[in-house]
């Protein structure tokens, strides 16, 4: 056989070789076009941002395929949402949630803010009680009273604190955010309390002066306070703060009183003096010499 043919067929044989392999790795390499997902389930979504108080209507909400796992709770037919309340800020392209919308009938407002047990308190503030409008919806709060204690002696005007850890409603005549952040002037805040709550804040409010303070919303803490009075401060005393569960002071019994003895009542002597038909008594006094 011609050793020139057998050059060319071996030298074929490889470069066949080659762009066979190179062509075999271009294939492995190649990116496989991904299969369309599966249609998800149509979930309600907000078509625009929706503040707190809003009554859903028409227009406000979107049905959209929602691909992967649907949140708990998401609205899939919004005719279950239209006429019901929004209790949180639920903003554009976001699931609209049971749970951020109030019952059905509660309507909007803010009334469709309160959960059920609470209650909503207006009490008037200005910019100094207000803490100069920080105080916004959501913020907590502490409450202090000032005023005069019936029978507390000379120590002048107390203040104690009177609730903590209250929640904000609202601000203001509108109870929506500021869209800037900056601070609102108030003059009403509403506040989210306990029937019990309510009643000792509203007699509060005519019978002391309020004032707000404002505390981190991560801080639930609750403190225990004695309050304090004008005469402790310029006296310098500082009030203790009463333990928890005082021990109820024991009064000593009273010693008995010693009961006077009285001598038995001796019977007088009697003598009958008898004259003729005549018949006399005469009594004398029974020392007891004579036993």
């Amino acid at each position: 056989m011609n050793k020139r043919f057998v050059g060319v067929l071996a030298f074929a044989f490889v470069v066949a070789s080659v762009a066979s392999l190179l062509l075999y790795r271009l294939l492995i390499n190649r990116p496989t076009q991904a299969a369309p997902p599966p249609p998800g389930v149509q979930v309600a979504l907000a078509a625009k941002d929706l503040e707190v108080g809003r009554v859903l209507k028409e227009g406000d909400l979107t049905l959209s395929p929602w691909p992967g796992q649907v949140p708990a709770g998401a609205i899939t037919n919004a005719q279950d949402a239209l006429g019901r309340g929004v209790t949180t800020t639920i903003y554009a392209k976001e699931p609209v949630i049971e749970s951020r919308l109030a019952p059905k009938g509660a309507g909007g407002g803010l009334a469709a803010t309160i959960p059920p047990g609470m209650r909503a308190l207006a009490i008037r503030v200005n910019e100094v009680v207000g803490v100069a409008g920080f105080v916004v919806p959501g913020m907590r709060v502490d409450l202090l009273v000032s005023g005069n204690k019936p029978n507390s002696g000379s120590v002048g005007t107390m203040t104690r604190t009177l609730l903590q850890n209250i929640e904000v409603l609202s601000a203001g005549q509108d109870f929506k955010k500021d869209a800037e952040g900056k601070p609102v002037m108030v003059q009403v805040v509403n506040l989210l309390v306990t029937p019990e709550q309510a009643e000792q804040l509203s007699l509060a409010a005519n019978m002391t002066t309020i004032q707000l303070v404002l505390r981190n919303p991560l801080d639930h803490a609750v403190v225990k306070t004695p309050g304090t009075a004008i005469d402790y401060i310029f006296s310098g005393v500082r009030p203790t703060t009463p333990p928890a569960n005082p021990t109820p002071r024991v009064r000593p019994a009273p010693e008995p009183k010693p009961v006077p003895i009285v001598p038995a009542k001796k019977e007088p002597f009697v003598m009958e003096i008898i004259q003729g038909n005549k018949k006399n008594e005469m009594k004398f006094e029974n020392t007891g010499e004579g036993k």
